[in-house]
């Protein structure tokens, strides 16, 4: 008889989806939402059950990371089993109230952009230099042809202005610290692209892109895959130099929105500059966000597409 990783399965039942346990390791244990498909429905359900983990965790547990529909967690086995861990799960998933009932802890965070900066077209020069010269997506210099062909907005201000109207969900954050990755709350945008092939080898920190369904903001100097959109303010401060990053060296985090604002690139140099000495006041707002209005505005079915993927 093959070996499998699952160790339970519960469900579909109560307006949840089926709920998978999977072994991952000696000291942590993978939960699943659903199948595999991109329904925000099953993200929601993660910020619920992550924030109760957090608030009320299981004896033993270490930590817990949130994926798209997914939990990984991580126990301490001196002080709780798997088989109790997996029981105290299911005892918090039985707790959950319905996912029309849902209100999740979210904060609105709005961050300037430069469309089509300096910095990723200087990215996009490195890539055409030294990896690839003949890529389709680097056209004219820059990523932005090639999206705009990609989603089929008539023009490079209707990509800019879909961006920019509407708010976009954090999923999860990770592969890089802190980077978040993003999908929008309205459905139907058509904001899913290739990813570059092969990957480049240089991305400006503050970069946006764009690569599946999924947006992302690149928390530090890296490689990258995603199509480059412009760039923004620093969201990554290790060190804790900016007020905003005085507790937490993320600035984004599970479940909140992102709402991005058009600037120039000039006002961009400058906000980064006031972030750099401290003046800068990022705009963060406490909202929680009830699923429930949510689906009454938008259906019951928020987003479905393939392709998500690291940076």
């Amino acid at each position: 008889m093959a070996a499998t990783a699952t160790i339970g399965v519960t469900g579909p039942a109560g307006g949840w989806p089926a709920v998978t346990y999977r072994q991952a390791g000696d000291q942590y244990v993978m939960i699943e939402y659903g199948e595999h498909e991109l329904d925000l429905r099953l993200n929601f359900l993660v910020v619920s059950v992550l924030d109760r983990l957090t608030t009320d965790p299981p004896p033993g547990l270490v930590e817990a990371a949130p994926g798209l529909r997914s939990i990984l967690v991580r126990f301490d086995p001196r002080r709780t089993g798997r088989d109790a861990l997996i029981e105290r799960l299911r005892a918090t998933h039985d707790a959950q109230p319905d996912i029309t009932s849902l209100v999740l802890p979210s904060r609105v965070i709005t961050l300037p952009i430069a469309f089509d900066d300096t910095s990723c077209r200087e990215a996009v020069r490195r890539y055409v230099t030294t990896i690839r010269p003949d890529a389709a997506n680097t056209a004219g210099g820059s990523n932005i042809d090639y999206i705009v062909e990609q989603t089929g907005f008539p023009t490079a201000e209707a990509l800019y202005a879909a961006v920019t109207g509407t708010e976009l969900w954090t999923a999860f954050t990770g592969f890089a610290p802190g980077l978040p990755f993003l999908l929008p709350l309205e459905p139907g945008l058509g904001l899913s692209v290739p990813k570059y092939n092969p990957t480049r080898g240089w991305t400006a920190e503050g970069s946006v892109g764009l690569g599946g369904p999924c947006a992302a903001i690149y928390p530090v100097e890296s490689p990258g895959s995603y199509q480059l959109l412009g760039r923004t303010v620093p969201i990554y401060d290790m060190v804790g130099h900016h007020p905003a990053f005085a507790t937490d060296p993320f600035l984004v985090r599970p479940a909140d929105r992102v709402h991005f604002t058009r600037v120039s690139e000039r006002e961009l140099r400058d906000a980064r500059k006031q972030v750099f000495e401290g003046r800068y006041r990022y705009r963060i707002a406490e909202e929680p966000f009830s699923v429930a209005d949510h689906l009454a505005r938008w259906g019951h079915d928020p987003s479905r597409a393939a392709g998500t993927g690291a940076g």
